[in-house]
């Protein structure tokens, strides 16, 4: 029997996302300026306040009030009228150095031993239904968002504010093949208008006639043809979207774990990524499991992988590997099996994953806003400034959990 699976995303100036932005950004300034700095930063934001906490090991010294207000400008909160602006905001910093019983638990005498920061699960997921090797509604999601972020940053809709929402639900068949995009959810941040029926009419226009348009050509014609005249559109459904961001609702770091992954497909251990630095299996362990799990489905060990690992705190070795093929398999073994040979193929300790994917540089605030997992892999230069030391300019890569590096590797052990 068919059925309907949702996924959804939220924009850059989303609360939460603000908060995330600003943890991570601070995290990207630690490694840059101390690339062994040990950081587990968390930062709320409220109607004119930014309250940071967390802990903190690292030979940096930051200014974390200007860090976190070119974040929150950048983003596009830079008017008093948002009741949340980077110029204007109170920053509170109640970070403190990290406990020397948790550090002691993850340093060692040998780099290559170095123990996992924290107990836990993580997961990696990856199906073909895009060519990123991501679930499709989630995909439409971030992609609708994005889009609409672009649209306002250059004034091609003027009207809109930075806090957003989407929300995909796609029909399936029996054989989990989406067949169709059976409703779109769209809540967007505006200006006042002089009605309010005038402001929906307006934003139904332009999400129809400018959105959908420029989304749905990013997709390949099979995805494209999921786009019909039958999809229910629900846009700003409550009727109005002033008063958003911060001031509407209080953002927390971590509180979209599910965006941030795989929008519910596969599965989540629950540990967040932003302002964890790599020690912090959470998110290094994370990262490793995507990028295992997206190998293996480019090198067509099966149509859909989830890879779990788990740790235990101040021990190297992970306590467990798991695959999942959801009986999607191409080749003649066992979930099990394949799990086997994947311990053979992939170092999963900390250190090793640090390494191979070059977690220890400032490569981090580019994930904290449309998702960790699917982006394209790139190498950028980023500038860091100081008043406190040198600057420093660093080339470094970005998303390197999402290179197809693995798949000739796999393909030789797997004899494929």
């Amino acid at each position: 029997m068919a059925y309907l699976f949702t996924s959804e995303s939220v924009s850059e100036g989303h609360p939460d996302k603000i908060a995330d932005q600003i943890s991570d950004a601070l995290l990207d300034n630690f490694l840059a300026f101390d690339q062994d700095s040990k950081v587990a930063c968390e930062t709320m934001v409220t109607t004119g306040q930014v309250i940071l906490a967390g802990e903190v090991r690292s030979k940096a010294y930051l200014d974390v009030q200007e860090i976190s207000r070119k974040v929150i400008n950048e983003i596009g909160y830079d008017k008093d009228e948002y009741r949340f602006s980077g110029n204007s905001c109170g920053v509170i910093s109640l970070l403190h150095e990290q406990s020397p019983d948790i550090h002691q638990g993850v340093k060692r005498e040998n780099d290559e031993d170095q123990g996992a920061g924290d107990q836990g699960m993580m997961f990696g997921y990856a199906t073909t239904e895009t060519s990123d090797y991501m679930p499709l509604a989630l995909d439409i999601s971030h992609k609708m968002l994005q889009e609409l972020s672009k649209l306002r940053r250059e004034g091609k809709i003027s009207y809109l504010r930075p806090d957003a929402k989407c929300q995909v639900t796609l029909e399936y068949s029996d054989e989990n093949v989406p067949q169709r995009i059976d409703s779109i959810v769209i809540s967007t941040q505006h200006d006042e208008f002089d009605s309010d029926e005038k402001m929906l009419k307006q934003i139904k226009k332009d999400v129809l006639e400018i959105l959908i348009p420029q989304v749905k050509k990013q997709f390949a014609d099979s995805i494209q043809q999921l786009f019909n005249d039958q999809i229910k559109y629900h846009i700003n459904p409550t009727g109005k979207f002033v008063i958003g961001g911060p001031h509407a609702d209080a953002g927390l770091t971590g509180r979209k774990i599910i965006v941030d992954t795989y929008g519910g497909k596969g599965a989540h251990g629950g540990g967040a990524f932003s302002g964890k630095d790599p020690s912090k299996v959470d998110r290094s362990a994370a990262y490793a499991a995507r990028h295992i799990a997206k190998n293996l489905v480019a090198a067509r060990v099966a149509d859909e992988v989830l890879v779990q690992v788990s740790y235990a705190i101040g021990i190297a070795e992970p306590t467990s590997i798991l695959v999942e093929t959801y009986d999607s398999s191409k080749v003649n073994m066992s979930d099990g099996e394949i799990a086997k040979k994947v311990q053979q193929i992939f170092d999963m300790r900390p250190a090793a994953i640090e390494k191979r994917l070059k977690l220890r540089n400032p490569i981090f605030q580019e994930t904290a806003a449309y998702g960790h997992m699917g982006k394209k892999p790139r190498t950028v230069t980023k500038k860091f400034e100081s008043s406190y030391f040198d600057d420093v300019e660093k080339e470094v890569e970005l998303f390197t959990w999402e290179k197809l590096d693995f798949v000739d590797e796999i393909k030789r052990v797997f004899e494929l």
